[in-house]
Formats: structure tokens, C-alpha cells, sequence
């Protein structure tokens, strides 16, 4: 591909909007181009790492036996409603109708069709297990749509479906997926954590997700640098130091004026955050008001929550009025004298006894609050996010906390989408069956994303060679003053043509300085650099730059033919001529 014919245009400035690497290097370097929020064009360049992205996690998906097919985008919304998810998923999922007006809905994943597509085509356990895959159009209506393609509202994504006959093929497929998944992103240049995590709207009963560690990711890991405890903080139990035994005292009302925080609290009455307790309220989708109750030094797991009360449509922060309308008043409320509202507690809150809350009176709190005695919990669960330096509860040594960004996730589903479906298979007992699923997805974007966030430099973007859309960068220099430069660069470029897709470089042919196009070249980040000069040539042929180390050496043409025609760069001839 000649740059001069190519359909992009970089730009000299960061864009103001790009906060991550990832985001402000694709834009500068004319990858993509936001249409909207979260809604984004890829141009030629970022096509073609895409298709290399896919081509990977297809060649791995087909290494396990996947077979690739594909599912339509848009689905008749009797399909989710069938499955439970209709109803269960939040304003994510993008509802429509369609001109007869029948409910219709935007793909957010494909369970339910897989599921439908099995009833119809699997009879007997000779068809199973099998396991089918596809790249298809996603959209989830995110409300914090951020970072370029690391969280977007229509992606790509490859959403692979294991079929097996019972809980043991499940398995089996899962830690084939697992496998595969590791593969792959060791192709991809990322270098990745597997983490328990939470099933969420799935469903199912085993889920891991694969981070990649960065700092602007916006899930938070517990990591254990002992042993191999691994997981993300929705999910993560840690074992709590057991409350010492007292003798449950009185209540007692207790002037607190101004202490609408617990550290103010705390300040204010001279004890530890550990002897208050903190009450947060939420409402779930469908209509309930939630009260959670954790101890004043921790803080509400939202996920956690959100299970333990079952929150159809997830939960959002209550208002005011809502919160006064039950019995309560912000900043110092509790469930003592409450009304119309769910009670959960954490378990560690059952456990400890005489601790401070609200008195649901603005300035005025209570000592010696024990539940059970002073207010009943609808519910009690562990609602705490794990903190840094908290016992692991694998081997007890203190965890770290990092952020990630998801880049894979598995799922054990069960039969959930399988039961809603019908989809059975005859036994070999000559019952009837349901079908065991998993699910598996990898967002094709964001694997892009991340990978510019891993290979970059103050320069640009560094693609891995698995990904680059180009195998190398060809740029001409001083063509006016030795026509050879032309010959010479045109019969590289047709060479790589001529060798197949994945040994295609990109010419800057542009009438530009060399300072501009040196400049491009390193921002576009393709693995290779071959500069043809009048000075290369004097010099004994091609200039070669590795991008990723900034190592250059002089090589001989038939030596870089050889490259371009093999894809091997032969090791640098410690005689040859480095350029400065």
C-alpha cells in the first residue's frame, strides 16, 4: 500500500477528548475516528489490525475444535423475555420496535440464540459436545462510555458457546476455553491474569475474567503475591478478624452535630471507624429501597449487594426523599425505626456488638446498637470490598490491589438459556436431557486498545508482529536525486505485494520531508522501518530499523528481500554498517 493512496490523515496535536495512550495514539495516528459517544469508525489501518486480531482468536478457537458461524444482530425480544433477561437487564440493552410493532431488541450477546439454534438442531448425545463461535456487532448502551475503544457502545466481539451433555463436559470445555484464551493473548503481546469474577447478568455458576494490569483500568483486582489467589474485588471474600465478645448494652442517645461522615463520627466521639456502623441506601430496578449496613471502616460491595437482594435491573444510589420517605435521614440514618425498606447487613455487622448509628435525627446518634435486638435484617451477607493489605483467604498473607481492564471473560452457564429454550438432547438412557452451556467472549476492540496500551512509546504505537496491520514501514528519500531510490523501493513494495497479505508493508511514496516521514512511521508503529536513501545505498543497501528497540543497521537488499518474501529478519551482521 502506497501512503500517498492510503485513506487516513494523522494528527500533529493530542486530541483533548483522549485520556488513555491507547485512545490518543489511534486518533493521532489515523486508526479510528469517533462518530459519536462510544461509536466508532475504523479506518483502513485499524481494520487491518482488527482482522489480525480476529485471525488470531479464530485459529485458537478452531485449535479446540470451535466451529465459526454466525448470528444475527437484531433479535425479536420474546427471545429475552424468554430467557428471563428482558426484564433482568437495565437500559444497557438497546429496545426497539420494529415497522409492525413488535418488540425488538440490539445484540448484547448470544446465549438465547444458541440456545434456540441447539433446540432445533441437536436430537441425540452423538451431536454433543460441540462448541460454535462467531464475530458479531454488540451493542450495550454503556452510561460511561470512555477511553477510546476500551469502553465503547457498539463493538465487535467473538462470542464462542460450548454444548455438552452434562457438568463434566462443561468443565472440560471451560479449561479448553481457559487454554485457548491464555494462547491467545500471549499472541496478542498482552500479558494477562485469569480472575474469579462475578457472573452477573449471565448467570451461571463459575465465571473467570482476563485482565491486563492498568492503572486506568476500572476493575479492581485482589492480588496475592504469595500464592496464586486471584480475583476480582466484586467477588472476593476475605476473611474477617472475629469481633471481641461484649455484653450488649443499653441504647443510649447520643449528641453528634455535624457528623455526617463516619471519620467525623469517629473523630467526634473519640473511638475507631471499626465501632460505627455505616448505613448506604440504594434502589434496585424494580422499585425496592435497599439499606445496607457495613462496619464504619469498610465499605458496600455494590455487586455483592446487588446478589444478595436479587436487584432486578442492578441498583443506583437513592435520593434524598426516598431515603426520608422510609423512616431515615442522610448522613444519620439506620434501620432502627425504619419502614418500606430491604434490610441487609454484613455478616460482620451480625457479629459485632455496641456499635454506633444513626439515630435518624439530624445530629444525633445511638451507642450500643446491636442488630437483631435494635432492628431485624431481611438479609445477611458479606457486603465488603477487600482492601489493601487484608488477609488472602487462600494462604493469609496480606493482598495487593491493582486496576485492570477486562480483556476475555468465561462462563460456566449451566442450563439456564438451554431449559428457557427447550433445547434437550436423547441420552444414551433414552431420557430426554437439557444441554450443558458455557459461554466465552473477547472484545475485538479492546484487545486492540489494550495492546497499544502495552507497546507504545513516547513516539507511537509499537505493533507485535502477530497484529500490525503492515509488515514493515518502507520509506524513499532524495528519490529526485538518484532515481535508483524509486527502483529500488518499488520492486520492495511489489515483492511484499506479491508475497501475500501478511508480508504487505506500507510505502511513504509522499513528496514529504524526511522528518515528516520518519515522524509518521514511527507513530503508525509498524515492527520494521526500511529507509532507501541515496546514503543507504552508498552505504550498501536498505536502512533497517526495528521499531520496538530503535536498533539500526545497514543490510544489504537481497537480505531485506529475503524478509519480505520469508517474514524472518536474519539476525544483524555485527560487520555491517549502523547508521546514526
Amino acid at each position: 500500500m502506497r501512503l500517498s493512496q492510503l485513506f487516513f490523515t494523522t494528527l500533529r496535536d493530542d486530541p483533548s477528548e483522549a485520556e488513555m495512550p491507547s485512545h490518543r495514539l489511534l486518533l493521532r495516528a489515523g486508526y479510528v475516528r469517533q462518530l459519536g459517544s462510544g461509536i466508532y469508525s475504523l479506518l483502513p489501518l485499524g481494520k487491518r489490525v482488527n482482522d489480525r486480531v480476529e485471525q488470531v482468536i479464530r485459529e485458537e478457537q478452531d485449535r479446540i475444535g470451535g466451529q465459526e458461524m454466525e448470528m444475527p444482530v437484531v433479535h425479536p425480544a420474546d427471545v429475552w423475555r424468554a430467557s428471563g433477561r428482558y426484564d433482568a437487564i437495565g437500559p444497557e440493552l438497546g429496545r426497539f420496535k420494529d415497522r409492525n410493532g413488535r418488540d425488538m431488541v440490539l445484540a448484547m450477546t448470544h446465549e438465547e440464540v444458541v440456545a434456540l439454534l441447539l433446540a432445533d438442531v441437536v436430537r441425540s448425545h452423538r451431536q454433543l459436545p460441540m462448541q460454535v463461535y462467531h464475530f458479531q456487532t454488540k451493542w450495550r448502551d454503556e452510561p460511561r462510555a470512555r477511553g477510546g475503544l476500551i469502553r465503547v457502545r457498539e463493538f465487535v466481539m467473538k462470542d464462542a458457546y460450548s454444548c455438552d451433555r452434562d457438568d463434566a463436559g462443561l468443565d472440560a470445555s471451560y479449561w479448553a476455553q481457559h487454554g485457548a484464551y491464555v494462547r491467545t493473548f500471549q499472541r496478542l503481546g498482552l500479558d494477562t491474569i485469569a480472575v474469579a469474577s462475578d457472573v452477573g447478568m449471565m448467570g451461571g455458576s463459575q465465571a473467570h475474567e482476563f485482565m491486563v494490569l492498568n492503572a486506568a483500568g476500572e476493575d479492581v483486582l485482589v492480588l496475592c503475591e504469595a500464592c496464586d489467589y486471584a480475583a476480582n474485588r466484586q467477588v472476593a471474600v476475605i476473611p474477617r478478624e472475629e469481633p471481641a465478645a461484649e455484653e450488649a448494652l443499653p441504647l443510649e442517645e447520643v449528641a453528634t452535630p455535624g457528623t455526617t461522615t463516619i471519620a467525623s463520627l469517629a473523630a467526634f466521639l473519640e473511638i475507631g471507624p471499626e465501632r460505627t456502623a455505616k448505613a448506604a441506601f440504594f434502589v434496585t430496578g424494580d422499585g425496592r429501597l435497599v439499606t445496607a449496613i457495613v462496619r464504619g471502616d469498610l465499605e458496600v460491595n455494590e455487586t455483592k449487594l446487588v446478589n444478595a437482594v436479587s436487584a432486578v435491573g442492578g441498583i443506583r444510589p437513592a435520593t434524598v426523599e426516598e431515603i426520608k420517605a422510609a423512616g431515615m435521614e442522610p448522613g444519620y440514618g439506620s434501620p432502627i425505626g425504619a419502614h418500606e425498606t430491604v434490610v441487609v447487613i454484613d455478616d460482620l455487622i451480625a457479629r459485632s456488638p455496641n456499635l454506633v448509628a444513626g439515630a435518624n435525627r439530624e445530629g444525633v446518634h445511638y451507642r450500643n446498637v446491636n442488630a437483631g435486638r435494635d432492628y431485624t435484617a431481611d438479609v445477611t451477607a458479606d457486603l465488603t470490598n477487600a482492601q489493601e493489605g487484608d488477609p488472602c483467604p487462600t494462604c493469609g498473607a496480606p493482598v495487593i490491589l491493582r486496576n485492570g481492564i477486562e480483556v476475555g471473560n468465561i462462563f460456566k452457564l449451566g442450563t439456564k438459556y438451554s431449559d428457557a429454550a427447550g433445547a434437550t438432547y436423547l441420552g444414551e438412557d433414552g431420557q430426554a436431557h437439557p444441554i450443558v452451556m458455557g459461554s466465552y467472549g473477547i472484545g475485538v476492540g479492546r484487545n486492540t486498545a489494550c495492546i497499544v496500551e502495552a507497546h507504545h512509546d513516547a513516539k507511537g504505537i509499537i505493533w507485535p508482529v502477530e497484529v500490525a496491520p503492515y509488515a514493515a514501514h518502507l520509506v524513499s528519500i532524495g528519490a529526485a536525486r538518484e532515481p535508483r531510490v524509486t527502483e529500488v523501493a518499488e520492486r520492495l513494495h511489489s515483492l511484499a505485494a506479491e508475497a501475500g497479505s501478511r508480508r504487505e508493508i506500507l510505502w511513504d511514496d509522499r513528496d514529504e520531508s524526511p522528518g515528516v516521514k520518519f515522524t509518521d512511521a514511527e507513530l503508525l508503529g509498524m515492527p520494521w522501518i526500511l529507509t532507501v536513501s541515496p546514503r543507504s545505498l552508498a552505504a550498501g543497501g536498505i536502512e533497517v530499523t526495528e521499531r520496538a528497540t530503535g536498533d539500526r543497521s545497514t543490510r544489504p537488499i537481497t537480505e531485506v528481500e529475503d524478509f519480505l518474501v520469508s517474514g524472518v529478519m536474519p539476525e544483524r551482521d555485527e560487520a555491517a554498517t549502523a547508521s546514526a
